[in-house]
């Protein structure tokens, strides 16, 4: 059995790494930069605390910020076409993973444009090419998407999100700075964070899991629960925590994939616009809950991970130990228990969709849409 690991060629952590930013563009002679950042965050200055460095350093830019929170195939086209238009010969993705996701698949498009449809990129896509050069940004702590090699895009007139997975597509240098999420409200930090527990915890338990992402997943449960509560209460010490937790895990969960609470959350934000993290964090205890008999004594661990003491306890008992422990720092954090939306008559595409989830392979149980149906009913 041969494991395939690939990283970011360079990463830099810490209060004030974005500042490492114009040293790299000078060390590699690029000219101009196609500033990929959400509305949101450049209209509160937050995209601003990077192009303030690149104005002090005579650093030409133009920034495309028509992102949507679920990036559509429709964002996509628009910024390969801006970033046509724009003369720039690198990228800087700035913002939560709408941003990264959509950077990556205009950076892929633009070095292949044989995928210009976008459709065309999802699952394996077999690219030539590496994306243009890319600095990512993250302003959230949970998707990682600044440290994997996955993407997501939403296809609106099919009701359906598709997942890209891209050795091509992982951005070059990561700058990971807690001050960047510094301004993230309450709400957004809680269902990042959530995103990242799912992240670490499907990472793993999937099928694909083994001892190198198994180590960093780990130690990214234990930093995500010892720090997320402090994070959504704007603490520093919580934001550092939870910025290095989720890149953590973003380094683990890239090379050996998710599992099906991810495709049933996928499938939530695509039919009705369900937050990512949120979508995660309902279906985590759920999917625990389906698969723990299918993970050997992995719950012990991650029970552990998330400070309960497990000595003398049964299989049983430290299964619905970790399962209890991740509904508690849900709730710690706000997140609903149920998603009023959903309705009877949506399940059977719901479950099918959510079976044709490039993530679904990975989920360590066997499973079907007939299964798939009965868990998104525990939502209702």
């Amino acid at each position: 059995m041969v494991n395939r690991f690939v990283l970011n060629g360079t990463s830099y952590h810490g209060k004030g790494a974005i500042q490492e930013i114009p040293g790299i563009i000078k060390a590699k002679g690029f000219k101009k930069a196609f500033i990929a950042s959400d509305p949101d965050l450049v209209k509160f200055g937050v995209t601003k605390k990077v192009t303030d460095l690149l104005d002090a350093n005579g650093m030409d830019y133009v920034i495309y910020s028509e992102i949507k929170p679920n990036p559509t195939i429709e964002n996509v086209k628009d910024g390969v076409a801006a970033y046509k238009e724009s003369g720039a010969d690198y990228m800087i993705t700035i913002g939560g993973g709408s941003s990264m996701d959509t950077g990556k698949a205009i950076g892929i498009i633009i070095n292949n444009p044989e995928f210009e449809d976008v459709r065309s990129l999802e699952g394996v896509a077999p690219t030539k090419n590496p994306t243009v050069f890319t600095i990512a940004v993250p302003t959230t702590a949970g998707t990682a998407a600044e440290a994997t090699i996955n993407y997501v895009i939403t296809d609106t007139e099919k009701k359906r999100k598709f997942v890209c997975v891209d050795v091509n597509d992982i951005p070059n240098v990561a700058i990971v700075d807690p001050d960047m999420m510094s301004t993230m409200p309450k709400g957004l930090t809680a269902a990042t964070g959530m995103d990242a527990l799912t992240h670490a915890i499907e990472g793993y338990t999937t099928a694909a899991a083994w001892e190198l992402a198994d180590c960093l997943n780990l130690e990214a449960i234990k930093l995500i629960s010892a720090n997320l509560r402090k994070a959504v209460e704007n603490d520093p010490e919580g934001r550092e925590g939870m910025a290095l937790g989720q890149f953590v895990t973003g380094m683990a969960f890239s090379n050996v994939g998710l599992g099906i609470a991810h495709s049933m959350a996928h499938t939530l934000g695509a039919v009705y616009d369900t937050p990512h993290g949120v979508a995660c964090a309902m279906m985590l205890p759920i999917v625990m809950e389906y698969n723990q008999e299918a993970t050997g004594d992995k719950f012990k661990y991650i029970a552990e991970a998330m400070g309960v003491d497990t000595t003398g306890m049964s299989v049983d008992e430290y299964r619905k130990a970790a399962i209890d422990a991740v509904k508690a720092l849900s709730k710690d954090v706000g997140i609903p228990e149920k998603l009023p939306a959903l309705k009877e008559e949506d399940l059977d595409f719901l479950a099918a969709s959510a079976y044709a989830d490039a993530c679904r392979p990975g989920n360590p149980k066997e499973t079907s849409e007939a299964d798939m149906k009965e868990l998104f009913r525990k939502l209702m």
